[in-house]
């Protein structure tokens, strides 16, 4: 797993020891099995970005705050310039960068996402609460929500509950870069 993955999963955990919160309860409170839950705690496991909007809530710190050991700063206007953001390198399936990681408090995440080709061949889904907004930017980009399989041209977007298990990937051998607005 990488360097940043584990060091989400260490401030997972530091979270839950200083809030004196068990397993079972952190488990419980972010709806996942305690072996599931135990497994992002470790870092061997990636982290669904879902999960981490959860445990975000549960323990009422911003997700930056998660992802990268720094609280946001700015509560009138967050301006992220052009190849900048927050790269989140938590899945080998996505590649997303935070647009608005220094904003606080946010309602939503905005993700800058690529999905290489090859990528997620076998449509592996997830899901968390909260609905999601996707805009094509360049690519296509196939979409699977529960059984229905879209794709998505530059300039489609796609509005769904994201408690559905979804999955994205290339649908061709080109890079596909969306945006996605992920809504708790």
């Amino acid at each position: 797993m990488s360097e940043q993955v584990r060091q989400i999963a260490m401030r997972i955990k530091e979270l839950r020891e200083l809030s004196d919160c068990s397993v079972a309860e952190v488990a419980q409170a972010t709806e996942v099995s305690e072996e599931d839950y135990l497994s992002y705690e470790s870092g061997h496991t990636d982290i669904p970005i879902g999960f981490l909007i959860k445990i975000s809530n549960f323990f009422h710190v911003d997700s930056t705050t998660i992802l990268t050991g720094e609280a946001p700063r700015l509560s009138v206007c967050a301006v992220t310039r052009k190849n900048m953001g927050v790269v989140i390198n938590r899945s080998h399936h996505y590649h997303y960068k935070n647009l608005a990681y220094n904003f606080h408090p946010r309602k939503i995440e905005p993700l800058l996402v690529e999905v290489a080709p090859g990528v997620n061949a076998d449509m592996q889904t997830n899901s968390h609460e909260g609905h999601e907004f996707d805009y094509v930017l360049s690519g296509i980009l196939r979409l699977k929500v529960g059984d229905r399989l879209y794709e998505l041209e530059p300039g489609d977007s796609a509005y769904y509950d994201s408690i559905h298990p979804h999955a994205m990937q290339a649908a061709t051998d080109e890079t596909c870069t969306f945006l996605a607005m992920v809504i708790p």
